[in-house]
């Protein structure tokens, strides 16, 4: 079995063939996927995918695109849905300084309501960052000293000592198709210094499609392609990967009952 750990199945190009996607994934072994509902507007719809969907989880939270906008300034609106049975994560939340979509402060602002979530719910938090890696990292850090939380930084093409400073606060990394890039040997090299228990593997469909998908729609099928992938950098057989990283998957997101 396969943990597609993070995908987004209400965009266009997986929203309208849903039941397709979801076979398409099962057929190559991912029985497990995470859809992230990461805007206001867009929680019951990831909600009802879930309910209606025996391999979907969902996630709940504000991307920090979204945070001018829709930002939290305290995790009350989340606390509620986490109670639902299959919410099973809050986020995705964090820093984006490359697009810098949002204000900064209202990005930092909504972060940390969704630290609160995770810290008062026990549920993982789904880390966003780019080019905002010691922001990120520092306020991660800060926060972990006000009382422990779980989470895994999502998408992770960032430097070796983000990646240490995440694992040494006891969070995860989810791998995704940029680790197939032939640009990507410094992330190789990386990962590959990580220890396997703190790794997950994701999609972030319908986005990053992983070589040799490149050019198509992103689907949680190709996390395949994304195992292969790791078990090359780490020198291990395929079928390790997926066993440890299901494994991870399972021991961090504790609400995710495996599906059959």
């Amino acid at each position: 079995m396969i943990v597609d750990s993070h995908c987004h199945l209400d965009y266009p190009g997986l929203a309208e063939d849903e039941a397709g996607v979801i076979e398409r994934a099962k057929a190559v072994g991912v029985t497990t996927m995470v859809h992230i509902a990461a805007r206001r507007s867009g929680w019951p719809v990831g909600i009802a995918l879930a309910e209606r969907r025996p391999e979907v989880f969902c996630a709940v939270g504000v991307h920090p695109h979204e945070a001018g906008k829709e930002g939290l300034d305290d995790p009350a609106p989340l606390l509620g849905l986490a109670e639902h049975p299959r919410v099973v994560a809050i986020g995705e939340s964090g820093l984006d300084y490359f697009y810098d979509l949002s204000p900064r402060d209202r990005q930092m602002a909504s972060f940390r309501a969704h630290i609160a979530a995770a810290r008062a719910t026990g549920l993982p938090l789904i880390v966003h960052t780019r080019d905002a890696d010691e922001d990120t990292m520092s306020l991660l850090e800060a926060e972990m000293g006000e009382g422990a939380f779980t989470g895994v930084v999502h998408c992770y093409s960032s430097s070796r000592r983000l990646a240490e400073r995440a694992v040494a606060i006891g969070f995860h990394l989810g791998i995704g198709g940029i680790l197939t890039f032939k640009k990507s040997d410094d992330l190789r090299a990386t990962v590959a210094a990580m220890p396997l228990d703190h790794l997950l593997l994701e999609t972030d469909a319908p986005y990053l499609a992983p070589v040799p998908m490149r050019g198509r729609t992103n689907e949680p099928a190709y996390t395949a392609h994304v195992a292969k992938a790791l078990a090359e950098a780490l020198g291990r057989p395929v079928a390790e990967i997926e066993a440890a990283t299901t494994g991870n998957f399972h021991r961090l997101f504790t609400k995710a009952t495996p599906c059959a």
